[in-house]
């Protein structure tokens, strides 16, 4: 059977500004010392496993240019282009009526654009194994991800009996409290949501059909217009009339067979600032500098630069970030407010600044 992948990236990364903006958004930029951007990473690992011509990216409509010119090996039929933001649901129905229109049937992979792995090889191989266990019947998968430590800000899966190369899933659970996330690390028994999935398109669509009947028409509806004439504006009318759904509560919350494999592939999901030092080298005191950067008895601090010097004396646990236009000075305890920044922005009608 033919794998696909469907690489959901029309997010807006907002904890990465102020590099991170409306037009140009974190899956888009290269937050390693490589120069590759994440959606770059995204598309080349997992190449052992998909054909470029199935893979497929699901973008807002303003970011097509943008996929365009940073995978230009993917062909530009392939990129599907949302007119507007409705969660994860209404975009894997869209993905998967045009794949279905493609193949009979195909294996689906859908990954998220800006995560990076650490071990890319037992990534192959962990998906591997999704692959297989999501062909031996109507089974969805979701790639979970051994916790290493009590994390607050991830949703968990709840898992039971082993089945084969899976594990049958009890039940997917909200982002716990602190007491709550120490809980499940020492039950042995919750892995972190990862947003990764594996399924048939058959499978999926099924699951469309029963829990979210709507969405499961109008993405016909895409499909059967897909390559057509009137296609564009099948899919304005269908796919701004969709509500904004998660497939997690859509379908995984409430769909029988569901199925998790635990990934210990080195997973980051690159949530704010505070992940640039995870990912990249710091110096003896841990920091990390990028650009014109002078550093005199800083400490656990994080710089980009931009084109002017930044200096740093005597910082501790702060993030500094500097562009052309805005300099962000920010508390390593206060990352997640960075959105309050942006929403202030919004209020006082600086739209050239988000």
């Amino acid at each position: 059977m033919k794998t696909t992948a469907v690489i959901m990236a029309g997010g807006r990364g907002e904890r990465f500004w102020p590099k991170s903006r409306n037009s140009c958004p974190k899956q888009f930029l290269s937050l390693t010392s490589d120069g590759e951007t994440m959606i770059q990473k995204t598309v080349k690992r997992l190449m052992p496993l998909v054909d470029i011509e199935d893979v497929y990216v699901v973008t807002n409509a303003a970011y097509k240019d943008l996929v365009l010119d940073q995978l230009n090996d993917i062909p530009e039929e392939n990129i599907l282009a949302e007119p507007c933001a409705r969660n994860t649901a209404p975009c894997i129905a869209f993905a998967a009526a045009v794949i279905s229109r493609k193949y009979d049937d195909a294996t689906m992979l859908v990954l998220p654009s800006d995560h990076l792995i650490g071990y890319e090889d037992i990534y192959v191989n962990t998906l591997k194994k999704a692959i297989g266990v999501a062909q031996e019947g109507k089974n969805l998968v979701t790639i979970g991800i051994t916790p290493t430590y009590p994390e607050t800000g991830y949703g968990y899966i709840n898992f039971g009996q082993e089945s084969g190369a899976a594990y049958e899933v009890k039940r997917f659970v909200e982002k716990p409290d602190l007491p709550t996330a120490k809980e499940y690390l020492s039950s042995g028994k919750y892995l972190w949501n990862s947003g990764m999935f594996v399924w048939k398109v058959s499978s999926v669509m099924a699951d469309l059909r029963e829990f979210m009947p709507d969405i499961y028409e109008g993405a016909l509806r895409i499909g059967e217009a897909f390559g057509t004439p009137g296609f564009t504006e099948t899919l304005v009318k269908e796919f701004t009339a969709f509500r904004s759904e998660s497939i997690d509560f859509g379908i995984m919350e409430k769909a029988s067979d569901i199925f998790t494999i635990p990934g210990s592939f080195g997973w980051d999901d690159v949530g704010s600032w505070l992940a640039v030092e995870r990912i990249n080298e710091t110096d003896d005191d841990k920091n990390y500098t990028e650009g014109d950067v002078i550093t005199v008895d800083s400490k656990r601090t994080t710089i980009c630069g931009g084109k002017r010097l930044v200096a740093a004396i005597g910082t501790r646990d702060i993030i500094i970030v500097d562009t052309d236009d805005v300099l962000l000075v920010c508390s390593k305890n206060n990352t997640q407010d960075v959105k309050k920044v942006i929403a202030k922005l919004k209020e006082e009608g600086r739209s050239e600044l988000v």
